[in-house]
C-alpha cells in the first residue's frame, strides 16, 4: 500500500486507523511457528516466508513490512501525536512456547491503550533477540512487543528495545516460570495474575509508523509505536528466553525491511512544531 499522491501523511495515517482495509493485520499471529525459521539461506528462512503458504504472500511482496530502521534523517517530529494513554490492569496469564519465541498471553485482555480515539486491548507480549527494529542502523540485544487489538480486529504494537545491563524487573517476575518451561519442555503454563503496569517504558518519546506483523502471515496495517528509551536486560534473562524455546536457534529476529517511502513520526512533548522530513 503506497501513499496516495498529494495526500498528507497525517491524513493517510488517520485513514489507515479508521478504515477497514483488506490487509489490516489479523488479531492473531500465526500460532504454530514450526513451518518457518529465522535462518537466512534456509528453505523456510525469512526470504522464503511468502512462498511457504499462499496466505503468507505479503511476507515477500508487501510494501509496508516490519521491522524497519528508524533513521533519524527521515523522521518527522510530530507533537500532535500526543502521549500514549495506557490503562492496563492485572489479569490471569499463560506462558506459551510458540516454537521460536515465548509469549505471555493475558486471558480476557489486560487493559487498553488509546490511539487517535481508538481503544486497543492488550492481548499478549513476546520477546525477540536480537531486536528487530534498529535505530540509525544499530541493532539492540532484545525487543519486547506488546500486542493490542481493537474491537474491529486492528492491531497496535508497542515495541521496547533493550541493551545488556541490569536485569529487567518485569522479566524477573517470570523467570521461575520461564525456567520451568525451559526445563520441562512444556508448551503452555498458567502463571496466575500478571500486571503489565510493571513493564517499564521509561520515556514519553516514541516513534510511530504503519507496518506489519513481523512473523507470518506478515499482515499489514499495524500501528507501530517504538519507545525511544533503551531499557536493560541481563545476559542471563535474554539467554533463558532463547533456551526456553524449542528451535535451538541463536536468534529470532526478522531482518529489517524496506521503508518504501513510508514516513516515520517521532513524538516528543518538548517540541513545539514539526520539522521537515528529509528523505533518504
Amino acid at each position: 500500500m503506497r501513499q496516495a499522491r498529494g495526500l498528507p501523511f497525517s491524513a493517510l495515517f488517520l485513514l489507515l486507523l479508521l478504515f477497514p482495509w483488506t490487509h489490516f493485520a489479523a488479531a492473531q499471529e500465526v500460532e504454530d511457528e514450526s513451518e518457518f525459521s529465522y535462518l537466512a539461506g534456509s528453505p523456510n528462512g525469512p526470504e522464503h516466508w511468502g512462498e511457504i503458504r499462499h496466505e503468507w504472500a505479503l511476507c515477500n511482496n508487501g510494501d509496508m513490512q516490519s521491522p524497519i530502521d528508524l533513521l533519524h534523517e527521515r523522521v518527522r517530529v510530530s507533537p500532535a501525536l500526543g502521549r500514549i494513554r495506557r490503562s492496563y490492569r492485572a489479569s490471569n496469564a499463560t506462558l506459551r512456547n510458540r516454537g521460536h519465541d515465548i509469549m505471555l498471553q493475558w486471558e480476557g485482555g489486560a487493559g487498553t491503550i488509546r490511539i487517535n480515539g481508538t481503544h486497543y486491548e492488550l492481548r499478549q507480549c513476546h520477546w525477540h533477540s536480537p531486536s528487530e527494529h534498529t535505530i540509525d542502523g544499530k541493532r539492540f540485544a532484545m525487543e519486547l512487543h506488546l500486542v493490542h487489538v481493537s474491537a474491529d480486529q486492528r492491531v497496535a504494537v508497542i515495541g521496547i528495545l533493550y541493551t545488556i545491563g541490569r536485569p529487567d524487573t518485569f522479566l524477573a517476575e517470570l523467570m521461575e516460570e520461564i525456567q520451568e518451561v525451559a526445563d520441562g519442555r512444556e508448551e503452555k503454563k498458567a502463571v496466575g495474575l500478571v500486571d503489565p503496569r510493571h513493564i517499564k517504558v521509561g520515556s514519553r518519546k516514541y516513534y510511530r509508523y504503519m507496518g506489519s506483523l513481523t512473523t507470518p502471515p506478515c499482515d499489514q496495517g499495524v500501528a507501530w509505536t517504538i519507545s525511544e528509551k533503551i531499557r536493560t536486560v541481563s545476559r542471563e534473562q535474554m539467554g533463558l528466553l532463547r533456551e526456553a524455546v524449542h528451535d535451538d536457534a541463536e536468534a529470532n529476529a526478522r531482518p529489517v525491511q524496506a521503508i518504501n517511502g513510508r514516513e516515520v513520526q517521532f513524538y516528543s512533548p518538548w517540541h513545539r512544531k514539526d520539522v521537515e522530513v528529509v528523505r533518504p
